[in-house]
């Protein structure tokens, strides 16, 4: 276990970088994903697998590797960003994303992947190397989010401790008998035939959500500039709360069961030490049951992947995992017979 601080660079993020390529995959029921490839093309394969669920890859995202050093790739899981789907809730389980990743990985002809995820990312990270453990070269996994009830409640209702009056006026959108289990009452309104019911439940939450990732009470967000716009926070919301009212698919403790096949995988756990949005017990926990991996706490950091302590942090296990000679010869192939 390490600790590391926030004093290393000002702005350690690498330069931004293009796409050298870019498209969709067909995963089948109605679901294309988009897909995009940057860096070098003979570079270490590594994928990145972003928050939400729900959310999306942003250009950002890019500059936490080097481009000289990796291959990355960034995709935009079912019903999220660019991907498109003819029904964004439709065969859009936890089990379905798995599948869609060893699709692309295939799809790119990648034998083995370096598989860096952060918040729900992390958890997806864990799901899919404990399905497909031979096609991982390793993980890096930030602001652990493991769907467990209690991970779920600590965000919707035990959080309210940190921030009692951002709290209070997500919870009064809420009739009060509701208020005990926001969750389950979002989905319900955010699936309401009435629009600006769905509306004020998606803006209430991504004030909650924003106050919670910036460990301070904020403003609501100005006014949306389109209803194009809305209709996009609306379907966030939306498939955020699929999943979490249906547990993200998982069972209670099955992450936690399934990394235990995984004691030869190299695994990196960063967690901010001021993350409110995803508990550090759940880095803890998950540390607890693999206890090869290395578990970094960084300080004076929260949730957010550019908070320059935890970019800096980032770096710095990408780069380890690179150039660390028992985990990559350089020159062994990257690209070679496709794992089923």
């Amino acid at each position: 276990m390490a600790l590391m601080t926030e004093h290393a660079l000002a702005d350690p993020l690498h330069p931004p970088i293009e796409p050298y390529a870019a498209g969709h995959l067909d995963v089948g029921n109605g679901h294309q994903i988009y897909f995009e490839q940057c860096g070098s093309p003979t570079g270490l394969p590594v994928v990145f697998l972003h928050g939400g669920p729900g959310s999306g890859c942003v250009p950002g995202h890019r500059q936490f590797f080097d481009p000289a050093v990796f291959r990355v790739i960034l995709f935009d899981q079912r019903g999220c960003g660019r991907s498109t789907s003819a029904a964004a809730l439709s065969h859009n389980t936890s089990d379905a994303l798995v599948s869609d990743l060893n699709a692309l990985r295939q799809h790119l002809g990648i034998a083995r992947w370096l598989v860096v995820g952060g918040s729900w990312g992390a958890g997806l990270g864990l799901a899919f190397a404990a399905a497909y453990p031979t096609t991982c070269l390793g993980l890096v996994l930030r602001g652990v989010f493991l769907g467990r009830e209690s991970d779920v409640r600590w965000f919707f209702q035990d959080a309210r401790q940190l921030l009692p009056d951002a709290w209070n006026r997500l919870a009064q959108i809420a009739p009060v008998a509701a208020q005990e289990d926001l969750v389950t009452w979002l989905h319900a309104e955010l699936h309401s035939a009435q629009a600006d019911k769905a509306l004020a439940c998606a803006l209430a939450w991504e004030a909650w959500e924003h106050s919670v990732s910036q460990r301070c009470d904020v403003s609501k967000r100005a006014r949306l500039t389109s209803e194009a716009e809305a209709a996009r926070l609306v379907a966030k919301y939306q498939l955020q709360s699929h999943y979490l009212v249906h547990g993200c698919f998982w069972s209670e403790q099955s992450l936690l069961q399934g990394v235990k096949k995984l004691a030869d995988l190299p695994v990196a756990i960063l967690h901010g030490r001021l993350d409110w949005v995803c508990r550090p017990q759940a880095a803890w926990d998950l540390h607890a049951s693999m206890p090869h991996s290395r578990l970094s706490w960084v300080d004076g950091c929260g949730h957010s992947p550019f908070e320059r302590g935890m970019a800096q942090a980032l770096l710095h296990s990408l780069t380890h995992f690179a150039v660390e000679g028992h985990f990559v010869k350089w020159g062994s192939p990257f690209i070679g017979a496709i794992p089923s």
